[in-house]
């Protein structure tokens, strides 16, 4: 009879290093065949934020660099399976909630999440425009119902955010980031991050507010390409950053600054849109200065000490 196998002992995990262990970080998106957005985006993001992710599939993209064909989505039974069993084996440190194709998987989710409370909960909404109408209201319905009570924080673009939450915006100007805030602290969410606020001489503001006042707002230059993807990218890599104790507002600066990194260095793996290069930091080039990308990298995980310390809540249902 064969003789069982006995592992060695130097396989056994070093307490040392299971307490150094990068902090998980689930992200609950759609799988994106062509690397720009969805799952591809969040795990590459949450990777080179210093996170270990736990990625559950909640449906699939039918899609390619320049725009959306279809979604096919998960039943929720799936979608909570996966989550489940992740967490009953591993502790999460934050939440990302992407685009997850039904009512029935946002519905899924927000339970989940109520389970974890303690998890800061990071909501982001791309852009629905290429779906149906009707779906898109349900859908809408149902984030806003169930999940928006218990995000921590709302990240999406001016526009959407505006449409969405401010339908019947009748104001000469266009919403301020603080009106998109109060919309969104009536339903619940604590902070809000708009970003894409078109500003003057070609450049972008991005502006962290709550309902009472705005909390940190940073320009950066329009580039003049479109690129798939950086709603997910940032939105992955900020969750990641509240993972490993930062506080929001530093969590918000560096995120916006990786993304920023990646737009630069973004490429065109097809005939579509421009893809972020979320892994700007481990390329090399002959030309550039070793320090200077030394830095940029560890700027990534390096807490900011010296910003203001904003209490993040847990995502606690608000009803």
């Amino acid at each position: 009879m064969p003789q069982a196998l006995t592992p060695p002992a130097d396989l056994t995990p070093d307490p040392d290093t299971v307490d150094s262990a990068p902090a998980c970080v689930m992200s609950f998106n759609a799988s994106d065949p062509s690397g720009a957005g969805g799952l591809t985006a969040d795990i590459m993001a949450i990777a080179s934020a210093g996170g270990h992710v736990l990625a559950v599939v909640t449906g699939a993209y039918s899609r390619d660099t320049a725009e959306i064909l279809d979604h096919f989505a998960f039943d929720d039974d799936a979608v909570s399976e996966q989550a489940r069993a992740a967490l009953e084996d591993m502790p999460v440190s934050a939440i990302k909630v992407g685009f997850v194709g039904s009512p029935e998987n946002v519905s899924a989710i927000a339970e989940i999440a109520s389970d974890y409370s303690d998890a800061p909960l990071v909501a982001y909404m791309p852009s629905l425009s290429w779906w149906e109408e009707d779906k898109i209201d349900s859908y809408l319905d149902a984030f806003r119902e169930l999940l928006l009570p218990q995000a921590t924080l709302l990240i999406g673009n001016h526009s959407t955010l505006w449409r969405w939450l401010l339908p019947d915006w009748s104001g000469d100007k266009s919403p301020s980031a603080r009106d998109i805030a109060k919309a969104a602290g009536e339903l619940g969410v604590p902070y809000t991050l708009v970003t894409g606020i078109p500003a003057a001489e070609q450049f972008i503001e991005n502006v962290l507010a709550t309902p009472q006042s705005i909390l940190y707002s940073e320009k950066f230059e329009h580039f003049d390409a479109i690129f798939a993807g950086a709603g997910d990218t940032l939105s992955a890599a900020l969750s990641a950053l509240l993972a490993n104790g930062h506080d929001l507002q530093s969590a918000t600066t560096e995120a916006l600054t990786y993304l920023d990194h990646s737009l630069n260095a973004g490429y065109q793996p097809g005939m579509g849109h421009l893809v972020p290069d979320r892994m700007f930091w481990a390329q090399t080039d002959d030309d550039a200065d070793e320090t200077d990308s030394t830095d940029e990298a560890s700027s990534l995980t390096d807490p900011l000490i010296s910003t203001p310390f904003i209490d993040i809540p847990p995502n606690g249902t608000k009803h």
